[in-house]
């Protein structure tokens, strides 16, 4: 095992600042030995951040296919736009780069199996770095419902609600993606931060898998609604076609009989929440208002819940897991209540141990799919879509790899 993973990063927005800043640099494993962004001035801000932190300066690149040249490279870590992300997660494992991915939708089916393939031919690890799996609540959920305390699980619901309309509506200051996608797609275009923590209750390529699907979304007001008032009628994005729904519903079937429901809700004013809802046999949770029922346990209260709000932090000693144990003893970092931090450490952990990674590329190909397959449904009316088997039959086999999650 090697001591120190060097890493060369690219993308600099707020997402991949923050990454380096709160969840890198705190891992003396990890070394970062080039930076890369297309606009100079984010590359050279990551480039000094680097300088401060680590006592070097970086290779500095305006074009990812250089850094992936660089000797001086062992993994990469993709915080780019949602397009370029399957695109340089490719190149980097023909590369031999260990590549760590940022979150996202897939635009084709195409491009999920290509990242499969490539996989398969180049043996280059890769991870998704789905944060929300490292989630504390979802990791608790996850030993709760592996201990059976929930019972058998029957219906699993998530969501990404994120009043997002500043930054959609301010892409061209923000240089942020997003509002191309806005203006040009109508989808669950974000699917992965509610389905994966799901995914893995689930034991999804583990003995199960995601079947079909179907997807519907709502007119789309909200940012129209929003730029009236703060830009005004004559401004060309107020006036702008926006493709994007408001609330797109995605109902998902599974091998197992299990029903997954995914909303995506991210330009009407809202408050933020995943929406985590975890259903079985014996009992369940409730993210938005912080609670578990158990049978024979709760039952009394089934009128009177909003007393129960809060309920999790009675379970906390018996059922958190592990993970979150070991983090709240050494010490938390990064952002987004540390799962930031989590995710990353496990990244650079596995990279160096050549352990196979816990969100690997057929949990990232059957995830980001999902954004392809409920656009092609909500584009015929919530038609049915066949979800495909990424895995090619493996998943029947629980044990067919390995994973911390």
């Amino acid at each position: 095992m090697n001591a120190v993973l060097r890493i060369g990063m690219i993308g600099f927005g707020g997402r991949g600042m923050g990454l380096l800043t709160n969840s890198l640099f705190p891992l003396k494993e990890a070394q970062v030995t080039a930076v890369c962004d297309v606009y100079n001035d984010r590359a050279q801000a990551a480039a000094d951040a680097v300088l401060e932190k680590q006592g070097r300066t970086p290779k500095i690149y305006l074009d990812y296919q250089d850094l992936l040249s660089d000797p001086e490279v062992d993994a990469v870590v993709i915080a780019t736009s949602w397009e370029t992300h399957i695109p340089i997660a490719l190149a980097a494992m023909r590369a031999g780069k260990i590549t760590a991915c940022e979150v996202g939708g897939a635009a084709s089916l195409e491009e999920c199996w290509e990242l499969v393939h490539t996989y398969e031919q180049t043996k280059t690890p890769i991870m998704l770095l789905e944060n929300c799996c490292y989630g504390r609540e979802e990791l608790m959920l996850l030993n709760m419902v592996r201990q059976g305390v929930l019972g058998e699980i029957v219906h699993c619901q998530g969501g990404y609600r994120h009043d997002l309309r500043q930054e959609v509506s301010f892409g061209r200051e923000n240089r942020h993606y997003r509002l191309n996608h806005y203006l040009n797609r109508n989808c669950e275009n974000y699917p992965t931060h509610e389905l994966g923590p799901i995914a893995k209750i689930l034991n999804m390529n583990h003995g199960n898998r995601m079947l079909t699907l179907t997807s519907t979304a709502s007119s789309a007001r909200g940012l129209h609604s929003y730029l009236t008032r703060k830009k005004g009628e004559e401004y060309d994005l107020t006036r702008a076609q926006w493709r994007q729904g408001d609330v797109i519903t995605t109902a998902i079937r599974c091998a197992q009989g299990q029903t997954i429901v995914l909303t995506l809700d991210t330009t009407l004013p809202r408050y933020y929440s995943r929406g985590l809802h975890i259903q079985g046999t014996l009992g369940m949770y409730e993210e938005e208002n912080q609670s578990i029922f158990l049978d024979d346990v709760h039952n009394e209260w089934d009128f009177d819940w909003k007393s129960q709000w809060g309920n999790i932090e009675k379970y906390r000693e018996q059922y958190e897991h592990p993970i979150w144990k070991e983090y709240l003893a050494n010490g938390v970092y990064g952002d987004h209540g540390g799962m930031d931090g989590l995710v990353m450490k496990s990244f650079v952990q596995h990279a160096l141990s050549g352990e196979a990674m816990p969100i690997d590329v057929y949990d990232m190909a059957a995830w980001m799919s999902i954004s392809a397959l409920s656009e092609i449904s909500v584009s015929k009316g919530g038609a049915v879509v066949e979800i495909p088997d990424f895995t090619s039959g493996r998943w029947v086999l629980p044990d067919w790899k390995s994973s911390e999650l």
